[in-house]
């Protein structure tokens, strides 16, 4: 018998007994995320359907159109976003080639770094996206999983290092992204992207297969044999997990549903991980039951328990995860709401072993891997800052080349940032001279402001954007640089951008925080830390753009007088809401 909540092969998950809404009867009839999109693939239409749309996204493409070309009264130009899924952020030399042809081919000529690790790729017609996912999956990437209602593209840090924890968050993301991956729904991608061709299903480890044995065992089951997770409606909401060493913050963990901390022997075998709970960004203007968190400390679990765990939490939030609002949906909500206690009770139906108390953990960084690093005793890695993630004109045929001539292994980072990696110690030189030539001379110090500054595509192709965001950063860092230095101050601050309030570039743990709200308006959030351990506040609601000098200046100033010996984000925080908020009245 299932628990509350659980869902039943063929029968809607529901909540409290209430009748289920239209979206989770839409995913209890696909078929496992089947229909009504595999039909719609066969038509002539240059564009699916709503119900097609949002099965779409569990194979990791959104449906979207060039609002730069909207003219009344002509169809839309549609095109569909894909996204890979990519764990630890790590693209092979084929993939990456089969990607940058694939852009140039059938998409807009451009591949973008997401802040999840993951290429996009935007532009593609709706009779070429059988063509385009079919080449990834045959040049061993996929898309499944990288949207929907699901766990989305697993995060860990991206620089191949061999020392430490590296190796085993590294491993353990990948075990993750292969622990949650769906069953049936790996079918139905097969069956509609590759001719059914179930040779390209992942493939886990053995600690894998036997902890997905398990999903078919009490509370953890779905009721659903071929689904045993997940179930035929799969989670409320989208479910985000990363895993990073002690001291590293470059996945800005406590933005996470689950974040995880691995801690390592001497010989760097996985001893436990330290796991939080509950973090989330997106919101919603002017809801204010809407709202972003960080994640909770949830405990210390042994190396042999933390998969249980893993898929123990997924399968909670599972049953007990809002299924009428879906702007409630998300695990975040269900631990404000009940509380940390409650969840921690909860849990042991689904996890039987031990919680223990936090490991010791080092004041964490956020860390970047710009410039050039020792990968292992003959190899070198090299870190180049992607203001963006946009990769297009020569700078993209030039990364081209190199990956193609040295067979160059890429890494993504959560910064929008790519790693070359693999590099011999005797390509060194060649490697760095052409680097130099497009453009990358000091990979290691880009414009402070630049160096972790990120933002969202926003317009012209998201669907959800109110205003600008990718397009104008550069702008904006120059005029920030420029008041800075008109200001005499030398110490960077955290930027990040989005065009609408659901946080993809996670603007709500930046020291300055500019949240689309309108046309060329933005909220205001500050005080966000540089190492991205605490939440930014609102202050303005909608500020101009174009007040934006005239906004800051007195913050600034009054940061500059106070000595800067504490970051602007610290600063922000010690004044507190009332002289913030003086100060931001009276510029």
């Amino acid at each position: 018998m299932a628990a509350t909540g659980q869902s039943t092969a063929g029968q809607p998950a529901t909540a409290n007994d209430l009748p289920p809404t239209k979206f989770e009867l839409l995913k209890a009839a696909s078929g496992h995320l089947k229909e009504p999109l595999a039909t719609e693939l066969e038509n002539d239409k240059p564009f699916f359907t709503d119900g097609a749309v949002q099965i779409l996204k569990f194979h990791g493409s959104y449906q979207q159109d060039n609002r730069d070309n909207r003219q009344k009264g002509r169809e839309k130009d549609w095109q569909m976003m894909l996204r890979l899924r990519s764990p630890a952020g790590r693209i092979p030399v084929p993939l990456y080639l089969a990607m940058d042809d694939l852009s140039n081919n059938l998409g807009n000529g451009t591949l973008r770094v997401t802040t999840r690790q993951a290429f996009q790729m935007h532009g593609i017609a709706k009779a070429d996206l059988r063509e385009v996912i079919g080449t990834i999956v045959r040049a061993l990437g996929s898309t499944l999983a990288a949207c929907g209602d699901i766990n989305r593209n697993v995060m860990a840090p991206a620089a191949p290092f061999e020392k430490g924890g590296y190796p085993a968050a590294r491993r353990l993301a990948d075990q993750i992204a292969d622990l949650l991956s769906p069953e049936a729904a790996e079918g139905s991608y097969l069956d509609l992207w590759v001719e059914g061709d179930h040779s390209y299903r992942f493939k886990p480890d053995k600690p894998v297969r036997e902890a997905r044995e398990r999903q078919r065992e009490g509370a953890l089951f779905s009721g659903d044999a071929s689904e045993p997770l997940y179930g035929g409606t799969y989670l409320p909401r989208k479910f985000k997990v990363a895993v990073t060493v002690p001291g590293d913050n470059s996945v800005d963990l406590l933005t996470q549903d689950i974040g995880l901390v691995v801690f390592t022997d001497p010989s760097g075998r996985l001893r436990g991980c330290n796991a939080y709970v509950g973090g989330g960004m997106g919101r919603t203007h002017n809801k204010d039951e809407t709202f972003a968190r960080t994640a909770d400390p949830l405990g210390y679990v042994a190396a042999e328990h933390v998969l249980d765990l893993v898929q123990a939490i997924a399968a909670l939030q599972r049953d007990h995860g809002d299924r009428q609002v879906r702007r409630h949906a998300r695990m975040k909500y269900l631990i404000h709401d009940r509380g940390i206690a409650w969840f921690k009770q909860e849990l042991k139906r689904y996890f039987p072993h031990p919680i223990r108390g936090l490991q010791n953990e080092p004041t964490p960084r956020l860390a970047d891997y710009l410039g050039w690093h020792r990968q292992s005793a003959n190899l070198w890695f090299v870190g180049l800052p992607l203001l963006c993630g946009r990769l297009e004109g020569e700078r993209k045929q030039g990364l081209r080349k190199l990956v193609e001539t040295y067979q160059l292994e890429v890494r993504l980072t959560p910064n929008q940032d790519l790693l070359l990696c693999n590099i011999g110690t005797p390509q060194r030189s060649s490697v760095r001279s052409a680097l130099a030539e497009l453009g990358f001379q000091a990979p290691e110090a880009p414009d402070l402001l630049a160096r972790h500054a990120i933002a969202c595509p926003a317009l012209p192709t998201c669907g959800l954007a109110i205003t600008e965001s990718e397009r104008i950063l550069p702008e904006v860092l120059d005029r920030l640089d420029a008041l800075l230095r008109r200001l005499e101050i030398e110490k960077p601050v955290l930027v990040r951008m989005t065009g609408c309030p659901n946080g993809c570039a996670r603007p709500y743990m930046a020291e300055i925080g500019l949240v689309g709200s309108g046309v060329e308006q933005y909220q205001l959030w500050l005080g966000g830390t540089p190492n991205l351990t605490r939440l930014a506040s609102p202050y303005l609601e909608r500020m101009p753009l174009a007040e934006l000098e005239s906004t800051l200046e007195p913050l600034l100033r009054g940061w500059k007088a106070a000595g800067g010996r504490r970051s602007f984000g610290e600063h922000v925080a010690q004044l507190g809401d009332v002289a913030v908020r003086e100060a931001l009245v009276g510029c």
